[in-house]
């Protein structure tokens, strides 16, 4: 079996989701992956015990340590200086808070690839809030693909599919590359769709594991209150994704719904009659009004957007995630981006592709 990565040193920051899913990824291909993992980290979800085999971390070395400790950040930065690429979730500013960002890195190892995972970017105006994967669809305009009348849209089939695909080929080309320079000698990359696809749902595959997905209990992403998109009455939609109990108290406190305890988030029994609730609260008001009551913060929300709503969004605009050609075409900006490690001030903006 060939194994490209094999020899590639990593250090992961665990997060939750999208980073742990590329450093199993990138684990996958033979690379070293060092998943360092806060104390007795929240779980995402229902907070009661389920499977303790996270196949996020298959194939890692996991390490305990607490960054809020100056010889935990010192031995973590030890273990920076030998690695070969970095991948971190956190919030834009947090590493740089603990010692570990950046310009702090790049004193110990220069050549370090510095991995940044976040859902809305390093800069712009959602940059500092909370957002999960419907939001993130919702506002890249993208979400508008699958939505029909009368119903409310899901996540589109082409992104998931052809251009995961197209991503995971790309993946496969670099380490098929990477492999070669090493030992002189190429290889045959079997890119198909349904592979990639199945690699992509291993967070999907963790829910199911931890029976949140495709079992008898109810799903939180299909049948909660919290996760999903609501009709408004403009007849246009907006998306919700409020998972961890911060984030959904501060959503019902936003919506002025006093008598709701945040503590029975997770009671699946009070669901239907709280989602009930929530569609008529939602359907109430036009999406503006709630785009101005709770875009922004962390209830976790975005407003599903057309293409062209979505190139004009203030924070698509800041971070010129679209641009318009002369022909009057959208393009999408290249990803992710790049900027050189030792001056994090200088950020490089993407410039477009087709």
């Amino acid at each position: 079996m060939i194994r490209p990565l094999a020899g590639l040193k990593v250090i992961e920051f665990e997060g939750i989701g999208p980073g742990p899913l590329a450093g199993r990824m990138l684990a996958g291909h033979g690379a070293e992956v060092t998943a360092i993992v806060r104390p007795n980290r929240a779980k995402l979800g229902d907070p009661d015990p389920g499977a303790n085999d996270d196949p996020l971390r298959r194939g890692k070395t996991v390490i305990a340590l607490d960054l809020k400790r100056p010889e935990a950040v010192e031995e973590a930065m030890r273990r920076i200086a030998r690695a070969d690429a970095l991948i971190e979730g956190a919030r834009p500013g947090v590493m740089e808070r603990l010692g570990l960002g950046p310009a702090d890195c790049a004193e110990r190892n220069p050549r370090l690839v510095y991995g940044r995972m976040t859902g809305w970017g390093q800069e712009g105006p959602l940059s500092k809030a909370a957002g999960h994967d419907l939001n993130y669809l919702a506002l890249t305009g993208l979400l508008t693909l699958t939505q029909r009348d009368g119903c409310g849209p899901i996540a589109p089939p082409t992104v998931l599919g052809d251009a995961g695909g197209a991503l995971g080929l790309a993946f496969g080309i670099v380490s098929g590359v990477y492999a070669a320079g090493r030992t002189g000698r190429g290889c045959v990359v079997d890119a198909a769709i349904i592979d990639v696809v199945a690699a992509l749902g291993g967070i999907a595959l963790w829910a199911r594991g931890q029976g949140m997905l495709d079992g008898p209990r109810p799903s939180m992403f299909h049948d909660s209150p919290f996760y999903d998109a609501y009709l408004c009455a403009d007849g246009r939609y907006v998306t919700i994704g409020a998972l961890e109990p911060q984030f959904y108290a501060l959503l019902l406190d936003k919506l002025g719904l006093a008598d709701v305890d945040p503590k029975a988030q997770y009671d699946a029994r009070q669901w239907p009659m709280l989602k009930e609730r929530f569609r008529t609260l939602f359907l109430s008001r036009p999406s503006a009004d709630w785009r101005a009551l709770l875009e922004g913060s962390d209830v976790c929300f975005a407003p599903v957007l057309s293409l062209a709503e979505a190139a004009k969004h203030p924070h698509n605009a800041a971070r010129r995630v679209y641009r318009q050609g002369a022909d009057g075409r959208l393009h999408a900006a290249e990803a992710p981006r790049f900027a050189p490690l030792e001056d994090p001030s200088r950020r490089l903006r993407g410039e477009g592709g087709a």
